[in-house]
């Protein structure tokens, strides 16, 4: 998936080997095998690209990566995307000159030590075409009613399943009163649309599938009211950045990051957790909850937008020109 996204954009993509690098007995093993045959190749390609700075985000092809740019002396920027560093960002940070996070509250995994490490609250960065969109042009550009509330349900490039199974079972309840857009993801994708064309005229026309948005993802945040969703890093930027309300939804498998985050937007008022286990009873139930109260979904979305960092992009760019300007690389 990122080489098709970082190759859309023209840039250069190089692929490393990498692997889990806590556990114990034969995973273990194999993620510190995956990790020492990651570092070879992150040798060849720093050899050939001499960085002046290494940037990156966490996930375990972070760490053979840094820990080759170290040992050559080329400084480090760890951002960390999510409230709670994973395993990757608290072992690259131990060895990296810069540490950007998206909250405030980010700071305290990360105590002030003997050396000049910084950490800078950055917020989230989200891309400027995305934030262009209106809601008119979003509108006219997937066919809403203008009379209809909007939900905006996905769950992430690949999906959420049990999001996708608990709104088709809703489907039906809430095409009455709204219109919804839903990004399934490619796996559950042949359930979605045959979903879709079982549904009368009257109810399909309120009811826009598709398996994932690129360049359209902006407008549809721009159409919604309200939307339903995992909990992962994006919601803390992106969301603010449209002013959104939302109900999320705590992956079981990532549960302790995605929970952190969840609560973080729920306890300032901008969202509302619903754990995955109870999706099938309640998401329409807290839907609809939400939508009959329109100064409840106000507020909410005026919490969320309050948390708006627009700048987020900037300054990471900014700490990150400042490192490769001081690597004193003589790369042309």
């Amino acid at each position: 998936m990122e080489r098709e996204l970082v190759t859309r954009e023209g840039i250069e993509f190089e692929a490393i080997q990498a692997g889990q690098v806590v556990g114990v007995g034969l995973r273990g093993v194999a993620g510190l095998a995956k990790l020492g045959w990651g570092a070879m190749q992150a040798a060849r390609i720093v050899q050939q690209w001499r960085p002046d700075a290494l940037f990156v985000t966490g996930g375990y092809t972070a760490i053979p990566v840094a820990i080759v740019c170290w040992l050559a002396r080329a400084p480090i920027l760890v951002y960390l995307p999510d409230v709670e560093p994973g395993s990757a960002v608290k072992a690259v940070a131990r060895i990296a000159t810069t540490v950007a996070v998206t909250t405030e509250e980010s700071r305290a995994y990360f105590p002030p030590s003997g050396g000049n490490k910084k950490v800078v609250v950055t917020g989230y960065p989200v891309r400027s075409t995305m934030v262009a969109a209106s809601r008119v042009e979003a509108a006219a550009h997937f066919g809403l009613t203008e009379s209809r509330r909007t939900i905006m349900v996905f769950g992430g490039s690949r999906g959420a399943r049990s999001i996708n199974l608990a709104l088709l079972d809703a489907l039906d309840d809430l095409l009455n009163d709204y219109q919804v857009i839903h990004l399934s993801g490619d796996l559950d994708w042949p359930t979605v649309s045959e979903r879709a064309k079982q549904l009368p005229d009257d109810k399909r026309v309120h009811y826009h599938p598709y398996p994932y948005l690129h360049d359209d993802m902006g407008l549809a945040f721009a159409a919604a009211d309200l939307v339903v969703s995992r909990a992962g890093a994006s919601t803390l930027g992106e969301f603010p950045m449209f002013g959104l309300g939302a109900i999320l939804v705590p992956y079981p498998y990532a549960w302790r990051y995605q929970k952190v985050n969840a609560d973080y937007l729920a306890s300032r008022g901008a969202a509302v957790r619903l754990n995955d286990e109870d999706l099938k009873m309640k998401l329409s139930a807290t839907i609809r909850g939400l939508l009959r109260d329109p100064e409840r979904l106000a507020a909410m979305r005026a919490a969320s937008r309050a948390l708006a960092v627009p700048d987020a992009a900037k300054r990471i760019a900014d700490e990150l020109l400042q490192l490769g300007s001081r690597s004193g690389s003589q790369r042309p």
